[in-house]
């Protein structure tokens, strides 16, 4: 039996260019179509118990290209027909008319959901996160009382049924879309809004519109 995806929205077109786009050596297709009676893109990131785990926005801009890159130190996202800018990436838009009965949002079962997995640090989150392909994961923020969670999913052993949410509790809001960090001169990690500068890594992070809806919490 089919298992239909769940969609998990992300909190703007700025957060799921970067998702598509920022450190991939190849940016991520994603797909246009209507969702709940609004136009979205997608882009699936997950499988969790076969089900796919896709991540959208609300957008009404109609484009081929989404395009991602920085301009005077900032991000600069913008949904265009033409790709013009070499220094910029580009993630192909697929433009569906109609999703069909496997790709519609289902209600996900309680059982079907991610374990949570608190860790003591940012430098711990950072370890899990970076190394395992050729671009690192990205790490997925969103409120949950008081704190913010940022994290990442991970499954550490593909014959395990079990996925978890890697994650780190902090006090405040992270504004800014990367988390830079050294493995060789013994700083703290810290967000920071552009990743030019050299001796650095980077992990991107995406923040969600509201609590992530998979995560048991």
């Amino acid at each position: 039996m089919v298992k239909r995806p769940c969609y998990v929205e992300v909190f703007d077109t700025n957060e799921f260019s970067r998702l598509v786009c920022a450190l991939e050596r190849i940016p991520r297709t994603c797909f246009s179509f209507m969702l709940d009676e609004k136009n979205v893109i997608s882009v699936q990131m997950d499988l969790l118990k076969e089900r796919p785990v896709s991540y959208y926005v609300k957008n009404a801009n109609i484009g081929h290209y989404l395009s991602y890159g920085f301009k005077t130190n900032k991000e600069d996202c913008n949904i265009v027909n033409t790709i013009t800018n070499p220094t910029y990436l580009y993630s192909p838009i697929i433009r569906i008319k109609t999703l069909p009965e496997s790709l519609k949002p289902e209600t996900v079962e309680p059982e079907v959901m991610y374990e949570p997995l608190e860790l003591e640090d940012l430098t711990s989150l950072i370890k899990l996160s970076y190394g395992f392909e050729e671009s690192p994961f990205p790490l997925f923020a969103f409120l949950e009382g008081t704190k913010w969670l940022v994290g990442v999913f991970m499954n550490f052993n593909e014959s395990d049924e079990v996925s978890y949410f890697c994650h780190v509790k902090i006090d405040y809001e992270p504004t800014k879309p990367f988390l830079k960090y050294s493995s060789k001169d013994g700083t703290e990690p810290s967000f920071v809004s552009g990743i030019s500068e050299h001796g650095y890594s980077y992990l991107k992070v995406i923040k969600l519109k509201g609590k992530h809806p998979l995560v048991k919490l």
